[in-house]
């Protein structure tokens, strides 16, 4: 850590302490702020909460609140509190797409113990057609993709001939994560418009991130939405964004503290799906 000492205005100092005493933010955290977005660091950054071992081994209970994740970025995914639904974070709105079905915006103050963030902004933008199923679209895109070793960001919009995606019910106990599907929640709905937004982490990131595709749906009317399962599609439009940045928060809670963290989550979580 640099130490960096300077002067300023009174103009610009008196707005800096309004904004802190404003947001509890401390002068450090403002002038880092700043600075990533002036040198663009941040766009190509993903913050992750927990990790995906944890998760699968029922480290569930909420530790960063949705006010904190949406100060990180305005595009993202994750669950809640408990496996309390899923969650979608879309243009900087936060949504919980619950057991019952419904899709509701997420309080500020609700907690997730996995999530997975950024700030969105595309480089690359594309076309596909004839998209027959989940495996059929993860196949192209994986032409699109020009290496496998870095994560990609992805946002794909478009009408759905089928989209199949499930949202998961809270459980009050700690509970592997392929228990907890045995009970998942299942919606198909047909031609519908929308966007799902995911991530493409590498093999080498298991046990941390949820690697390979990891994509959620939200409708184009905010009703409908959860983790994606199987689609079909004419047409989709795909924005993209390499990130080559990952900054990863760990819980200090005792259930993460002393959890087994030790095994590979691959197997459980292709199971889950």
């Amino acid at each position: 850590m640099h130490e960096l000492n300077f002067r300023i205005e009174d103009g610009p100092w008196n707005i800096l302490q309004e904004h802190c005493d404003k947001t509890g933010e401390r002068l450090e955290d403002v002038f880092s702020a700043a600075l990533a977005d002036f040198f663009d660091i941040k766009h190509h950054t993903i913050y992750q909460i927990s990790t995906s071992v944890a998760l699968v081994e029922g480290v569930i209970e909420g530790y960063v609140a949705v006010r904190d994740i949406c100060r990180l970025g305005d595009f993202g995914l994750g669950t809640f509190d408990g496996f309390d639904g899923e969650g979608i974070l879309l243009d900087g709105i936060c949504w919980q797409a619950c057991s019952d079905g419904s899709v509701n915006r997420a309080p500020d103050e609700i907690k997730t113990p996995f999530w997975v963030v950024t700030n969105f902004k595309a480089t690359e933008r594309r076309s596909i057609n004839k998209v027959s199923s989940w495996g059929n679209l993860k196949a192209q895109l994986d032409k699109m993709c020009l290496s496998k070793n870095i994560f990609v960001a992805y946002r794909i919009n478009g009408l759905f001939e089928r989209v199949k995606f499930r949202s998961l019910a809270k459980t009050r106990f700690p509970m592997h994560l392929v228990t907890v599907t045995d009970s998942q929640l299942e919606l198909d709905l047909t031609n519908v418009y929308g966007t799902l937004v995911g991530f493409w982490s590498p093999q080498f990131s298991r046990g941390i991130g949820i690697n390979g595709y990891h994509f959620h749906f939200l409708s184009e009317d905010c009703k409908h939405g959860g983790h994606l399962l199987d689609l079909s599609a004419e047409k989709l439009d795909i924005s993209l964004q390499i990130k080559n940045n990952l900054y990863l928060v760990l819980p200090e809670t005792l259930p993460f503290l002393r959890a087994n963290l030790n095994n590979d989550p691959t197997l459980a979580l292709a199971k889950s799906e």
